[in-house]
């Protein structure tokens, strides 16, 4: 069993069925997430004997970095390795005072959102807790033999590949483990689940572990997000709306963040930010524009800069707070949107991923 996605109700269970006390779990997470052992030899105040035991019925794994790429920004992309033959895109974004690690839930995506190049990609599966959390772990082990103590993790949005909330048997142990003391210690500001709108997942998740949620909007009218949003056909935007009212009170929540992809000629008008203002009016929320990051065979544009501009003062001056998000990666396609994209097809990523299982055959 790998060790690495179980929280610390995951843990304590799997230490009460081998007869350990539920401390066993407590010396776990600190191992494991705190201190970046994966070797149950080095975890040096467990016995010996449980320390055996453990090596034969037990792993900590995390996926393998096939492709690193760093941006002349300092965004960091890694292609890394889960099982099957598939790999799955993460993503770390260094700021001034804060480090933001953008993580995949699901490889590929089932949405088909039109103007998003992770959506041509297709669908192949959820991923499991071990597989989320790992991308944690291993970036911060690359992200330290990098720049040392210079750079962490501060912040984790599930912002890439996959919809998050048709995930969330996996979604759940890994949010526990961002929010443990024990294990990342985020503060629910600093964690971000964003989904498309999956009202279900959002009525799931209202009252559980504490987040910031993301709403990926793009269009506050039905006709125009359902061509942005298949997804806006199932739950419509005033279905959306709603559910994130629920979710802001049902643990007085400040406000819900809602992404807005700005393209050209297409949900860029002073009518669509009117209209953005008609729908976020009666609930707590901030906007974040993005620039549109285009793709090999999108049909779409990014909106000019005085559009974007022109956009951002409309619901400015309606008292919403609206702030412009400053495109990050783009040269090495880390950028929103961009995952996948043109670095690799499906056909590409097998075959890496099997060079690297040979190199790995052949070192040991």
């Amino acid at each position: 069993m790998n060790l690495l996605g179980l929280d610390r109700t995951g843990l304590e269970r799997f230490f009460a069925e081998h007869g350990e006390k539920p401390f066993r779990a407590r010396q776990l997470l600190q191992w494991i997430h705190q201190r970046g052992v994966a070797d149950f030899a080095d975890m040096t105040d467990l016995s010996l004997k449980l320390r055996e035991q453990l090596v034969s019925e037990a792993s900590v794994l995390a996926p393998e970095v096939l492709r690193e790429q760093i941006s002349g920004d300092g965004t960091i992309k890694w292609l890394m390795a889960v099982s099957g033959g598939n790999a799955v895109e993460t993503v770390y974004i260094p700021e001034a005072g804060r480090g933001t690690l953008c993580i995949s839930s699901q490889i590929g995506c089932m949405l088909n959102c039109t103007f998003c190049s992770t959506a041509t990609q297709g669908f192949s599966r959820n991923l499991s807790s071990d597989e989320i959390v790992g991308q944690v772990w291993r970036a911060a082990r690359r992200i330290e033999a990098l720049h040392g103590e210079d750079r962490r993790i501060t912040n984790v949005v599930f912002m890439g590949m996959g919809e998050p909330m048709l995930n969330l048997d996996a979604v759940r142990p890994s949010l526990s483990l961002l929010r443990d003391d024990l294990a990342y210690g985020l503060a629910a500001r600093r964690v971000t689940i964003s989904t498309a709108g999956v009202v279900p997942g959002i009525d799931g998740m209202a009252d559980g572990d504490e987040f910031a949620l993301a709403v990926s909007l793009h269009a506050a009218e039905n006709e125009l997000r359902s061509r942005l949003v298949p997804l806006n056909r199932k739950y419509p935007v005033e279905e959306l709306i709603e559910a994130c009212k629920r979710f802001v009170r049902a643990r007085a929540r400040r406000s819900v963040t809602f992404e807005y992809t700005m393209i050209d000629g297409v949900n860029d008008r002073p009518e669509h930010a009117r209209a953005l203002v008609r729908r976020l009016s009666c609930l707590p929320s901030k906007i974040n524009l993005i620039p549109f990051n285009p793709f090999p065979g999108t049909p779409f544009h990014c909106s000019s800069d005085d559009a974007i501009f022109r956009f951002q003062e409309i619901t400015r001056a309606a008292g919403l707070i609206t702030t412009i998000r400053k495109t990050r990666g783009d040269d090495i396609d880390a950028a929103c949107g961009q995952l996948v994209g043109k670095l690799l097809s499906p056909n590409q990523r097998r075959v890496i991923v099997q060079q690297q299982l040979a190199r790995q055959a052949v070192a040991s």
